[in-house]
């Protein structure tokens, strides 16, 4: 197993319930990997958002501990330009090179401390507005789910957190651990679609109407053409109907949707299997190996190779299939 990796969890006064517990249930649903605890700035309890108060088990000493460090949000009513003292603090506590996650407005703290200068980050959409006239030097990006900066990532509201843990247990373990913990915790491994689909706009069509059965077909047959056409024919409606209901349902276009899915299905089989370039290519749908190798580079920055390397290479010497 190797050494278990250190999640401290800052719950600031106004937490929200929900989001603080986040971390413990997801990480620690990956068999040991992590170990995960939850301070306050002094160790003594901090009230919620809710009608109750959170008692800990630890103060900021444990902070220094930390290979990663989640800030859970707060509630908005508390929000300042400039974080509370304490809060800025705890965050220089903690030793260089450790990895920080934000969730919600966790972000606002990390902003105020001036550890996202420069970067790509993300918040709840609802507080764009607010956060881009507060720290314009941010490169804001709010209609993604989750924003990975390296060692700063940045997520959007409540079950966003969720996601970003996930990519956390994908990211250090790989896919087929990241898969397990999502089934344990009975939720999608990965969502489609940033937060373009949850910002309050009018009622789309019903369900019954919808893209989703046709969305399921195409994930069945990514290794089809699956042109933009047969997509709308599929789902019985004109073009215009279907690519309009599709960015309505999903927050993205079919194309960028169809190439993501291939991407990540590339992924997983780059982690998970000794395929050739070429042949995973054909199995998710792109035309050669160089198509893929194109749109993975676009997507995340490197090669198959590369990617193969950090992955397969790590779960290999961890033992595990």
């Amino acid at each position: 197993m190797g050494n278990v990796h250190r999640v401290v969890v800052l719950a600031l006064d106004g937490v929200y319930p929900f989001e603080l517990g986040i971390p413990s249930r997801v990480l620690g649903a990956a068999d040991g990997r992590y170990s995960v605890v939850t301070c306050t700035v002094d160790g003594r309890p901090v009230r919620t958002n809710a009608d109750f108060s959170v008692t800990v088990e630890h103060g900021p000493e444990v902070l220094a501990t930390a290979d990663t460090l989640v800030i859970p949000p707060f509630d908005t009513s508390l929000l300042t330009r400039e974080a509370p003292a304490h809060a800025v603090a705890a965050l220089a506590a903690v030793r260089p090179g450790t990895r920080i996650v934000s969730i919600c407005t966790g972000a606002f703290v990390l902003a105020s401390a001036g550890l996202l200068d420069g970067r790509r980050a993300t918040t709840h959409w609802a507080l764009a507005e607010l956060f881009r006239s507060w720290y314009p030097q941010v490169l804001l990006d709010p209609d993604v789910l989750f924003v990975d900066d390296g060692d700063v990532l940045t997520s959007a509201g409540a079950a966003s957190g969720v996601d970003v843990c996930l990519h956390l247990v994908r990211v250090d373990h790989g896919s087929e651990v990241a898969n397990r913990v999502a089934r344990l915790c009975v939720v999608p491994p990965w969502r489609d679609g940033g937060q373009a689909q949850y910002i309050e706009q009018p009622v789309p069509a019903p369900a019954a109407n919808g893209t989703a059965a046709t969305r399921d077909w195409a994930l069945r047959n990514l290794h089809e053409p699956l042109s933009l056409a047969s997509l709308a024919d599929h789902a019985r409606m004109s073009l215009r109907t279907f690519v309009r209901r599709f960015d309505e349902e999903v927050g993205m276009s079919p194309g960028r949707w169809i190439v993501q899915q291939r991407v990540d299905r590339a992924r997983h089989l780059l982690e998970s299997t000794d395929l050739a370039v070429d042949e995973i290519a054909g199995r998710v749908g792109f035309a050669t190996g160089a198509s893929l190798r194109q749109h993975l580079h676009a997507a995340i920055g490197v090669t198959p190779l590369a990617y193969r390397r950090t992955f397969r290479g790590a779960v290999l010497a961890a033992g595990r299939p």
